[in-house]
């Protein structure tokens, strides 16, 4: 069974990159003119669709890179400088601008139909970040044990998703845009820090190997 420090680990990174208090806004956005019947529909199948991508790369990520002839350590440093990336988005504020766009084009485009699949669930609650820390993440739990407290710990984190959701107009009235910003920004140290373990880990195997 992991250690209860590399879960919270594990829960921290995945928190951070699904990053919830920074989709209250975007969820609001995207389901701008629905009730609240209507928006926490949207709010559980987009939880559920992005649920089940990240559980999937929880479970066969190694097997997945296998097929394409990556190593895990080659992964790690990979998705380490893509976590790092993200962090230094959220910092400057850059992802958040990024997202609002996603949001804007769907709305635009579609008038809001199929939203909950898309932008809703992917790319902005199981993205490239969210997606990378999964599969970093399951090499460090190798065991089905490990993988079942992974599987775990993902489901926590699109469960308090689904609550910032159904909460979405009372956070984000809550925060106002000087708390989302200290917010981003502090989460966005903690995934920097984090992704420098990454590659540093990554690179000690590769030279091992």
């Amino acid at each position: 069974m992991p250690s209860l420090d590399s879960l919270f680990n594990a829960f921290v990174t995945i928190l951070v990159t699904i990053d919830p208090p920074g989709l209250a806004p975007l969820f609001l956005a995207l389901t701008r003119g629905m009730n609240r019947q209507e928006r926490q529909q949207v709010g559980m199948r987009a939880s559920i669709i992005g649920f089940a991508v990240l559980a999937l790369f929880a479970v066969a990520g190694a097997s997945i890179l296998s097929v394409f002839g990556i190593t895990l350590p080659a992964f790690r440093v990979a998705g380490g400088f893509l976590l790092f990336y993200i962090a230094f988005e959220m910092v400057f504020e850059r992802r958040q601008e990024r997202k609002e766009k996603s949001a804007d084009i769907a709305i635009t485009r579609d008038h809001i139909h199929n939203i909950a699949a898309f932008p809703l669930a992917i790319p902005l609650i199981a993205g490239p970040g969210a997606i990378s820390a999964t599969v970093l993440l399951s090499g460090t739990f190798p065991t089905i044990a490990g993988q079942a407290a992974l599987v775990g710990i993902i489901l926590v984190g699109i469960l308090l998703t689904y609550l910032v959701f159904l909460l979405a107009e009372r956070v984000d009235r809550f925060l106002g845009h000087t708390g989302r910003s200290i917010l981003t920004r502090l989460l966005g140290v903690i995934l920097a820090a984090l992704a420098v373990q990454f590659v540093a880990d990554g690179i000690r195997e590769l030279a091992a190997m």
